[in-house]
C-alpha cells in the first residue's frame, strides 16, 4: 500500500500501472521459467536413475509448488498496485 502511494506521488497513476503489470508478467515468466527448468532437471535425472524416480518426481513437485506460491504472492501484490 505504502509502494502504491509513494508511485502514484512521484510518478502518476499511469506509470504506477505500467509498473504493475510490468510486474506481474515478469513474475510470471520467471516462474514458468523455473518450473521448466526443474521439469528439465528431473527428467534428466530420472533417465539417469529411473530407480530413484519416484523421489526425484516427489521433489519436483514439492519445488514447484514453492515457485508457484512465489509467483502468485508476486502477482498479488502488483495487483494491489492498480
Amino acid at each position: 500500500m505504502l509502494l502504491s502511494v509513494l508511485l502514484q506521488a512521484a510518478a502518476g497513476v499511469g506509470l504506477a500501472k505500467l509498473g504493475a503489470g510490468l510486474g506481474a508478467g515478469f513474475a510470471v515468466i520467471g516462474a514458468g521459467l523455473g518450473i521448466g527448468n526443474i521439469g528439465k532437471g528431473a527428467m534428466e535425472g530420472i533417465a539417469r536413475q529411473p530407480e530413484a524416480a519416484g523421489d526425484i518426481r516427489m521433489n519436483m513437485i514439492i519445488a514447484a509448488a514453492l515457485i508457484e506460491g512465489v509467483a502468485l504472492f508476486a502477482v498479488v501484490v502488483c495487483g494491489f498496485l492498480l
